[in-house]
């Protein structure tokens, strides 16, 4: 079985507008089908905290006592559901992340160390220029993987580059 960032299998769930393909990223989804993964899907919790109408946010945005703590009661029932079927002979081998994502990436997030709030007397574009990827886990993909370890749970991880889903998929069939 493999567990998925809540947008592979439902892109609607990214900022408005951001999406580039419609409904679930089918390539992905169609790759695990093909290989009889069950497939549990995250709650995304971007569109839970925030909506559909957010803004794109960058890490440190998320890097909040608060957003952490959500992130473990979002994640509760899921590690419960992974342990149930674990306990039942079930094989969870595998996590599949977001890459680019503030709270789904896992090998690369956006950062933005210099965003803070904006307002109408700030230099927007500025900040928004100085947004950059950096070699790190989202926070919600952080949440998850220390719940995991916590619980002697292993797994392979990916991520989906977005930019680049052909090489993104050539790295999740050499994992399997």
């Amino acid at each position: 079985m493999a567990i998925v960032a809540h947008c592979i299998l439902n892109g609607n769930a990214k900022v408005e507008g951001i999406c580039e393909y419609e409904g679930a990223l089918k390539d992905v989804v169609n790759y695990l089908m093909d290989a009889n993964y069950g497939i549990i899907q995250l709650p995304c919790p971007e569109t839970i905290i925030y909506g559909i109408k957010r803004w794109g946010h960058v890490k440190e945005q998320f890097d909040t006592p608060h957003f952490r703590e959500q992130s473990q009661k979002m994640l509760k029932p899921v590690i419960q559901q992974i342990m149930n079927y674990k306990e039942n002979g079930y094989t969870i081998d595998l996590l599949v992340g977001v890459d680019g994502s503030p709270s789904c990436g896992i090998y690369k997030t956006c950062s933005g160390s210099e965003w803070g709030g904006f307002s109408s007397n700030s230099n927007m574009n500025e900040k928004i220029n100085k947004m950059e990827f950096i070699s790190e886990k989202g926070i919600f993909m952080d949440e998850l993987i220390n719940i995991l370890e916590a619980n002697q749970i292993s797994m392979k991880y990916v991520a989906i580059d977005e930019n680049d889903v052909e090489e993104s998929l050539k790295y999740l069939k050499s994992l399997l």
